[in-house]
């Protein structure tokens, strides 16, 4: 049996709609490069499309079993290049992006050159899969001193023109990496056979050069060569000149901020941080915890700087009935800190949301049918989890969103998001606080941590206490943006938001083990910090504040 083609009409698939936000990006405060259209990348100027034709498609294999269609930028502005093709799984709305280039002088040794030949990667023809037609993959053979951005995809053997796609010389790009799986011959990511992927700069943070180009990496047989022979861009000119100012971030801000549902269950809601300080959190210092301090609204009496020694601490009010309340927090006080931070060359803004709970309370484990309070697992005092909105530095446009979700997390694509509805809700994204845990979750429902039926809940559900993030937002850091933000004093207390877990850790899974054994299945795979026993420490101290996200 052959390859198999269709001529006939073929149903509907979800890419064959174009994905957009709900209502039209909206015309920003004017400012310098911020969404302007092009970028310049220290002499290699470049442009976003996100309009395409379609080259060729599969029905079968990859992401959900549905195949994958692969796309040539349309409407490329006059003067600029393509760097290579784009690529998409099936079973998603269209929601591409990808860049094109155009050298800003014209000498002989250019940003940009025609590649010498093309190397045939992998043609479907006489391969036994749904498809449209049959398709060639190529791979660029740059000129000395060059390299390629992406492959080319045609529906014929022959080779491409030279004159179809660019190269780039090699100090405008940078070393990229396999992200997702876009499609391949099986149904899944491990089955050997020709495979492609979507690529990332290797090296991602507030500093990194690396821009990402929306290209792809395909690869026949099972091993990845290392780097692999697509590179990504690299802004030589980091002056963060395409980065939003401060009327361009607030307009962000208004016009993406999610909102926050707390489940209908919640003990334990967020609060400002001067809601926390105002109702008596208290700093405790090693050697004189008979004598905690009171701490100023703002935090002005914190610690500055250092390291988390463990010579500080913060804990809630010693009075019990004060203590009490403090611990169930305040929803309707919440305010959300923002810092600001380009990612892959300036190309991208990261609105990282900060969001403050006086108190995480105890996990709860499902059994099959059965659910199991914790106990005193999961408890801490001073909970800190943030989502982060990913913008396009071209035209403003929301990208992505991420959700932390205890000791990691997930991006979810704006195609994929779920959008407040109601009037003058715009391009509001949702986000549901679950139960407990406060980690962030796209959608509502239960999100199970552990192993088949076995685990931590994260329960998440729409309820009468929403949080605005776009409400009393405060902007509390942005390197780039210099002395025009004065980041709070408790931003810079980098010790523990709460003490030691007084508990005998051992002793409470003991005593649940002697109950429910199975316990012991997921006990290796329970969170780090429902195991931790020291207090959390605040967000200049997470992973993600100079870097990217997982």
């Amino acid at each position: 049996m052959g390859n198999q083609t269709f001529s006939k009409k073929k149903e509907t698939l979800p890419i064959d709609t174009t994905f957009n936000l709900p209502t039209n990006i909206p015309v920003w405060p004017q400012g310098d490069g911020f969404a302007s259209g092009v970028i310049d990348l220290g002499g290699l100027i470049v442009s976003q499309i996100s309009t395409f034709n379609k080259v060729w498609r599969t029905l079968e294999g990859g992401p959900d079993n549905a195949g994958a269609t692969f796309f040539e930028p349309k409407g490329v502005p006059e003067g600029f290049f393509m760097l290579g093709c784009y690529s998409q799984p099936n079973n998603k709305p269209l929601f591409g992006r990808i860049l094109v280039a155009k050298d800003e002088n014209s000498a002989e040794n250019g940003a940009v050159k025609k590649p010498l030949d093309y190397t045939l990667i992998w043609t479907s023809k006489s391969q036994n899969i749904k498809q449209d037609n049959d398709g060639y993959v190529w791979l660029p053979t740059p000129p000395n001193g060059y390299k390629a951005i992406g492959h080319i995809v045609t529906t014929t053997q022959e080779k491409p023109s030279l004159d179809k796609i660019m190269c780039v010389r090699s100090d405008f790009t940078d070393q990229c990496e396999t992200n997702s799986w876009i499609w391949g011959q099986g149904k899944n990511i491990d089955d050997k056979g020709f495979n492609v992927f979507d690529v990332r700069p290797n090296n991602r943070g507030i500093q990194a050069h690396g821009v990402l180009v929306g290209t792809f990496f395909a690869q026949d047989g099972s091993t990845t060569t290392s780097p692999i022979p697509i590179a990504c861009l690299k802004n030589t000119n980091l002056n963060f000149s395409s980065m939003p100012n401060i009327n361009q971030i607030n307009a962000l801000v208004k016009a993406y901020s999610p909102s926050m549902y707390l489940h209908p269950n919640e003990k334990y809601q967020s609060s400002s941080i001067n809601w926390y300080f105002t109702n008596g959190a208290l700093l405790y210092k090693k050697g004189e915890e008979s004598n905690p301090m009171a701490i100023d609204p703002k935090g002005s009496n914190l610690p500055q700087g250092g390291n988390n020694d463990g010579a500080y601490w913060l804990d809630l009010p010693i009075d019990k009935a004060h203590k009490e309340m403090v611990k169930k927090g305040d929803f309707k006080n919440t305010q959300v800190y923002v810092h600001v931070k380009p990612m892959f060359g300036g190309t991208f803004t990261d609105l990282v949301m900060w969001v403050f709970y006086p108190f995480n309370g105890p996990a709860i484990a499902k059994f099959g049918l059965i659910d199991i309070p914790l106990g005193k697992i999961g408890e801490h005092i001073g909970d800190w989890e943030h989502v982060t909105l990913r913008i396009s530095n071209f035209d403003g446009g929301l990208n992505k969103v991420y959700f932390s979700q205890h000791s990691n997390g997930q991006w979810v694509n704006a195609s994929d998001l779920e959008f407040q509805s109601g009037k003058n809700i715009n391009n509001k994204p949702v986000t549901y606080s679950s139960l407990n845990g406060h980690a962030m979750y796209p959608k509502a429902g239960l999100v199970l941590q552990g192993v088949s039926e076995i685990g931590i809940r994260n329960d998440a559900a729409k309820s009468n206490m929403v949080v605005d993030f776009g409400l009393g937002f405060e902007i509390i850091s942005g390197d780039y943006l210099g002395s025009q933000i004065i980041e709070p004093p408790w931003l810079n207390y980098l010790r523990q938001w709460g003490p030691n877990i007084s508990y005998d850790l051992g002793e409470e899974l003991n005593k649940l083990k002697k109950v429910f054994p199975a316990l012991q299945k997921i006990e290796n795979s329970l969170p780090n910090e429902l195991l931790g026993e020291e207090g959390p420490t605040g967000p200049k101290l997470k992973r993600n504040w100079s870097g990217d996200e997982i």
